[in-house]
């Protein structure tokens, strides 16, 4: 067996892949939402951090609830988990290790909270303060190294009480292998930023002359490659396991679901993304366009994603039935938020068309990081819920079909898409509306999940 990990912005997933006849099949999965949220007390409201000992709770539970003659088997271990984020650890004292139910595991001792991707901590003008990395990527606020210079501006002596930095799942293969120095794949590192992915290397030189605290920053490997072994059994998992370098769950889930170039993968989840391959040999610019919606993503052998990641996905529906529970709350009644999405999707199916129009960057965006939601063409008649929220899903994906056009895509021989991500699959009125902007076949039911990708690496 090989065990795959997904450490994700809102749940942990843990998937056992097996070999047969046919190739990989997905034996057993398990998933547990972490509820890791938590207060930023450092940078208040623009702050967006979690509590690793939620996320790793979470990831113990899924463990658990495996079957234990299939975790004996396991040879390999491949993790993925969400990308840009920052934790800091104390390397020789990051977890403690202890019996539980199902045999030895670890939990989370001397280190900080998860500052995710989400964070909005670094304003556009606190970036522009910074000096001008030599990477492909624009840098932005959630990305590692945004963060580690707002600490060194904001809270120097925070950054003193730890020795050790990672994305979350560079924490754990830290952990399970017992490395002194975090290892983390090109994929992760591009993340961060004031990485060049040409020469595989830190902007150490860059990063020196300003006072960054270079030592924090990780070792860096090739995603697929070996990050070392386990030092103990684990939840029943043989001491000696290979463990891979940790991976993106973007890349991951991407891998779980493309055998064609001629692909396009559509994800909508809490963000969403729209991805082609990239033509073999293929080097991304020098520079970034800081203007441009579309980014190079690392990918495995040498190969490159081109993606729109827009900010703005299934988080946006999340922010409207919110709002919708507020005001029903604040008429004095009081309806369950779990409730309230079946409902909107159903009147949304009633009205097959709507003239409203929504603008829905409420998070905004990477390369328009000030661009606000907008709601034109608002008449009389087209005011109900179902109106509003076919306006709404069809504003997501009209988003995204603006940073990565429809002609671009033909271009590049796109001849269908995957469609993938959990609001995709729950949510009847944004199919439709991918089906009805996009001109290709939209195929739907792939297993796209980050855990089974990284299984599938290893």
């Amino acid at each position: 067996c090989v065990l795959g990990i997904d450490l994700g912005t809102t749940s942990v997933k843990a998937a056992l892949v097996t070999g047969t006849e046919r190739g990989l099949a997905l034996a057993q999965s398990c998933s547990r939402e972490t509820q890791a949220h938590s207060d930023s007390l450092g940078a208040g409201r623009q702050g967006m951090e979690q509590d690793v000992q939620k996320i790793i709770r979470a990831l113990n539970e899924c463990l658990a609830a495996l079957p234990q003659q299939q975790l004996q088997r396991v040879t390999h271990i491949g993790i993925s988990g969400q990308m840009h984020g920052v934790v800091f650890w104390k390397s020789d004292k990051g977890c403690k290790w202890s019996e539980s139910g199902t045999g030895p595991a670890f939990e989370p001792d001397k280190v900080s909270h998860l500052v995710t991707w989400q964070d909005g901590r670094c304003s556009p003008t606190f970036l522009s303060s910074l000096p001008l990395p030599q990477s492909h990527v624009s840098l932005a606020t959630g990305f590692g190294c945004a963060t580690v210079y707002w600490y060194l501006k904001n809270s120097p002596d925070f950054l003193k009480a730890y020795d050790a930095a990672g994305t979350i799942q560079d924490y754990v293969v830290a952990m399970l292998c017992g490395l002194r120095k975090p290892l983390m794949s090109v994929q992760n590192a591009a993340s961060w930023g004031y990485f060049n992915c040409r020469n595989k290397s830190w902007n150490t030189d860059i990063l020196k002359k300003s006072g960054f605290p270079v030592h924090l920053l990780p070792e860096v490997g090739d995603p697929g490659s070996i990050a070392g072994r386990t030092t103990c059994a684990w939840h029943g998992i043989p001491k000696g396991a290979k463990v891979g370098i940790a991976l993106g769950d973007f890349q991951c889930s991407v891998y779980s679901c493309l055998t064609e170039r001629t692909d396009a993968v559509l994800n909508v989840s809490t963000s969403a993304q729209l991805t082609i391959s990239m033509p073999l040999g293929f080097q991304p610019p020098e520079a970034p366009d800081p203007s441009s919606a579309v980014t190079y993503f690392p990918y495995f052998n040498g190969d490159y994603l081109a993606v729109a990641a827009s900010l703005n996905g299934g988080n946006v529906l999340a922010t409207f039935v919110g709002m919708v529970a507020q005001w029903t709350q604040e008429l004095g009644l009081h309806v369950q938020e779990s409730a309230i999405y079946p409902r909107i999707i159903q009147a949304a199916l009633a009205q097959k068309h709507s003239k409203l129009s929504v603008h829905p960057t409420i998070f905004g965006e990477r390369h328009l990081p000030e661009q606000l939601a907008s709601v034109t063409s608002i008449g009389a008649s087209e005011l109900s819920l179902g109106h509003v929220t076919r306006a709404l899903c069809r504003g997501i994906v009209e988003n995204l079909c603006s940073m990565l056009p429809v002609q671009h895509l033909q271009e590049m021989g796109v001849r269908r898409i995957l469609g993938s991500g959990s609001a995709l699959a729950r949510n009847e009125v944004l199919r439709q509306e991918v089906e009805r902007i996009f001109p290709f076949p939209v195929v739907y039911g792939k297993d796209v999940d980050a855990a089974v990708g990284a299984a599938m690496v290893m």
